[in-house]
C-alpha cells in the first residue's frame, strides 16, 4: 500500500496570486538585467512556468556591489544608532506579517512548500528573526581591556562591510532572514542572490525593506544562476564577506573563489545526513511520530533531515511496523490543500535525483518497506519511502527527499560510532528517557545541533551550524551577529594615571 494521494481532491481553494516583482532590485529600484535576459521559474505542482525573472550575472552583481559599497562607505545605515536600525527592522517585520498569506503563497508556487506551514511557521518565523535582531542592534559593544602596562585599551565591534548572501531554494523565506536579519542589525550592506528556483519571495522582501525605511543600496537582490551570479559574488574584490547555504560541493567552490580573490571570510552551512537514535526505553508512538517528522518535513528537502534512523534492537521490529503504517497514511498532493502532508519536490532535477537514489537503494540490496514510487498525474510528487539496510549509499549520501533509512543497533557505544560514521555533522536526534544516556550521547556526537526527545528545535536564540563537511559559522543567536562584525582593538597611552 502506497501513501495516500490527494491530487484529485479539489475541495480546497487556491489563493489568487499576482506575481508583482520579477526584476532585479538594485539601489532601491527594480531594474532589468544588463543583458536583458530572463529565466523561467516553474511551479513544482505542475511543472508549468510561473513567471519570467530578470537573470542577473556578473555585470549586475557589479552594479549591486557598487550600490552596496556606496551605501556602506557614505550612506546612513552603518552610521545610524543601533536603536534607529532596530526601529526600521521592527517596521520591516510588521510589513512581513501584514503580507503573510501572499508571501506564503509565493513560496508554495516557487518551492512546493505547504501553504499552511508557510502561513503558520515560515513567514512569521522570518518576522520573528527580524525582531530578534532588531532587539540586538543597540546592544553591540566591545570591552574595556585590563592592560598590563600604562595604556587604556578597549575593543570596538564594527560591521564587516558589504556582504554577499547566497540563499538556497528549500526554505526561501527562512534562509533569507537567517542571513539578512543579523547583517542588517550589524550595520552591513548586502547583495542577496536567491536560488534560481525560488526568487519570488526574496524580491518581495526587497520591496518591503524599502517600504520599511531601509536606505537605498543597503539591501540588493540579484536573482541568477550559481555559475554566473553566485560566482561573481564569491570572487568579487569589493565584497567583504560571503555567507552561503547549499551543497558541500558548491560550498567548496565558494570558499575557493573567496580565497583566490580578496581572501574574504566565508561562512558555510552545507549538507547533512543527520542521525536520529531511538533507544529501547523510548515511548514508541512518540518516537515514531518524531522520526516521521524529522524525515519527511518539507518533503525531505531540509539540510537537517533525520534520514539515518538507528533504532535499538529491543523495539526495532515494532518501530519498523509503526513507521511504515504512518508513512502509508501520509497524504501527498497539492501543497495548497490543507489535508496534504507532503507536497512536490522542488523541480524535475531533484525529483529525478531522489528516484535515482531509491533505485540505488534497491539495487544495493536494501529492503524497501514502503513507498519508492512517483505519485500523482502531474508535478514532482514522490511517495514517502522507507528502506531498511546496513549503511549503504542511501544511508551515507544526502538525498534531499522523502527517503528514510532504518537501521538496528545494540549498545550505546555502537549507536555513537554509527552516528559519527559520516562526513557530515549538522544535527542529530536522541530519543530516550534516560538522562545519563542523553548526556553521554549528546556530548559524543560530532554535530552542531543535538535535539533530545524533539527534532527541528530551531529558535532565534539558538545558534545553528555544522561540524566537519557540514560547514562552519552559525546562523541565529548572537553568534550569527558576530559573523557580521569585526573586532578592533584600540590602545592609547596613559600618563600620570593613579591606577591601571
Amino acid at each position: 500500500m502506497a501513501a495516500a494521494v490527494a491530487n484529485g481532491d479539489k475541495g480546497f481553494e487556491v489563493p489568487k496570486l499576482e506575481i508583482k516583482f520579477t526584476k532585479l532590485f538594485i539601489n532601491g529600484r527594480f531594474v532589468d538585467a544588463v543583458s536583458g535576459k530572463t529565466f523561467e521559474t516553474r511551479d513544482p505542482r505542475t511543472g508549468e512556468v510561473t513567471a519570467r525573472i530578470a537573470e542577473g550575472d556578473k555585470a549586475d552583481v557589479d552594479l549591486a556591489v557598487k550600490a552596496a559599497r556606496e551605501a556602506f562607505d557614505h550612506g546612513p545605515w552603518p552610521r545610524m544608532s543601533g536603536f534607529q536600525r532596530g526601529r526600521i527592522l521592527h517596521k520591516f517585520a510588521d510589513l512581513v506579517e501584514q503580507h503573510t498569506e501572499e508571501l506564503a503563497a509565493l513560496d508554495t508556487v516557487d518551492a512546493g512548500k505547504l501553504f499552511a506551514m508557510g502561513k503558520a511557521i515560515d513567514i512569521p518565523g522570518g518576522a520573528n528573526l527580524l525582531r530578534y535582531y532588531a532587539g540586538a542592534a543597540d546592544k553591540i559593544h566591545g570591552e574595556t581591556l585590563k592592560m598590563a602596562r600604562p595604556c587604556h585599551g578597549y575593543t570596538l565591534k564594527e560591521p564587516v562591510g558589504v556582504v554577499g548572501h547566497i540563499v538556497p531554494w528549500n526554505y526561501p523565506t527562512t534562509m533569507f532572514f537567517f542571513k539578512v536579519s543579523p547583517a542588517l542589525a550589524a550595520g552591513c550592506t548586502m547583495v542577496v542572490k536567491p536560488a534560481e528556483q525560488t526568487p519570488l519571495s526574496a524580491l518581495f522582501y526587497a520591496h518591503l525593506a524599502k517600504e520599511a525605511g531601509v536606505p537605498d543600496g543597503v539591501l540588493n537582490v540579484v536573482p541568477g544562476f550559481g555559475p554566473t551570479a553566485g560566482a561573481a559574488i564569491s570572487s568579487h574584490m569589493d565584497i567583504d564577506k560571503v555567507s552561503f547555504t547549499g551543497s558541500t560541493e558548491v560550498g567548496r567552490l565558494v570558499m575557493e573563489a573567496a580565497a583566490k580573490s580578496n581572501l574574504k571570510p566565508v561562512s558555510l552551512e552545507l549538507g547533512g545526513k543527520s542521525p536520529v537514535i531511538v533507544f529501547d526505553d523510548a515511548d514508541l508512538d512518540m518516537a515514531v511520530s518524531l522520526v516521521h517528522m524529522a524525515t519527511y518535513t518539507n518533503k525531505g528537502e531540509i539540510c537537517v533531515a533525520g534520514s539515518r534512523i538507528y533504532v535499538q534492537e529491543g523495539i526495532y521490529d515494532a518501530f519498523v511496523k509503526k513507521a511504515s503504517e504512518m508513512a502509508k497514511k501520509s497524504v501527498v498532493g497539492d501543497p495548497f490543500n490543507p489535508r496534504v502532508h507532503q507536497g512536490p519536490q522542488i523541480d524535475k532535477d531533484q525529483y529525478e535525483k531522489v528516484l535515482k537514489y531509491i533505485d540505488i537503494g534497491t539495487r544495493e540490496g536494501a529492503t524497501l518497506v514502503t513507498g519508492g514510487k512517483p505519485c500523482g498525474e502531474n508535478g514532482y510528487y514522490i511517495e514517502p519511502t522507507i528502506f531498511t539496510n546496513e549503511e549503504m549509499s542511501i544511508a551515507q549520501e544526502e538525498i534531499f527527499g522523502p527517503v528514510m533509512a532504518l537501521m538496528k543497533f545494540k549498545t550505546v557505544e555502537e549507536a555513537i560510532q554509527k552516528a559519527n560514521s559520516t562526513r557530515y555533522g549538522l544535527a542529530a536526534g536522541i530519543v530516550t528517557k534516560n538522562i545519563d544516556i542523553a548526556n553521554t550521547v549528546s556530548r559524543s556526537i560530532r554535530a552542531g545541533a543535538i535535539w533530545i526527545n524533539c527534532y527541528l528545535g530551531f529558535d532565534p536564540d539558538a545558534p545553528f551550524g555544522g561540524y566537519k563537511m557540514s560547514g562552519f559559522g552559525k546562523d541565529m543567536g548572537m553568534d550569527a551577529l558576530e559573523k557580521y562584525l569585526h573586532t578592533k582593538a584600540v590602545v592609547t597611552p596613559l600618563y600620570n594615571t593613579p591606577w591601571l
